[in-house]
């Protein structure tokens, strides 16, 4: 079992960055493709970006690209969204997201959840 906490939210203004940080316990997630999603208020939670377990591939979401960066970092078996250039569109609750196969990623799932992180971004 793997728990996942997102950590890194809050309420920042047009134009400024967020960093996102996803911690996990209970198994490595070496072996896991990880992934970020987000729901905003009274939307389906849509799919932001995503990358293998060796992070040598990501894929973005067409609305952040350029803007957003997925990283990880396997020895500290943590998942990273670094977030510039927001706009008011991106606000939403965030969650980190891991699937032992990333096709699940891609269809819009995954094995396990964290409990989200709220980012507000004002005009």
């Amino acid at each position: 079992q793997v728990q996942l906490v997102e950590s890194g939210g809050g309420l920042v203004q047009a134009g400024g960055s967020l960093r996102l940080s996803c911690a996990a316990s209970g198994r490595t997630l070496s072996s896991l493709a990880m992934g970020w999603f987000r729901q905003a208020p009274g939307k389906e939670r849509e799919f932001v970006a995503r990358i293998s377990w060796s992070g040598d591939t990501t894929y973005y979401a067409d609305s952040v690209k350029g803007r957003f960066t997925i990283s990880r970092d396997n020895a500290k078996n943590a998942l990273y969204l670094q977030m510039n250039s927001l706009k008011p569109e991106d606000t939403a609750v965030y969650y980190c997201a891991a699937a032992g196969n990333i096709d699940l990623l891609r269809r819009g799932g995954a094995n396990y959840w964290g409990q989200g992180t709220q980012v507000i971004v004002s005009s």
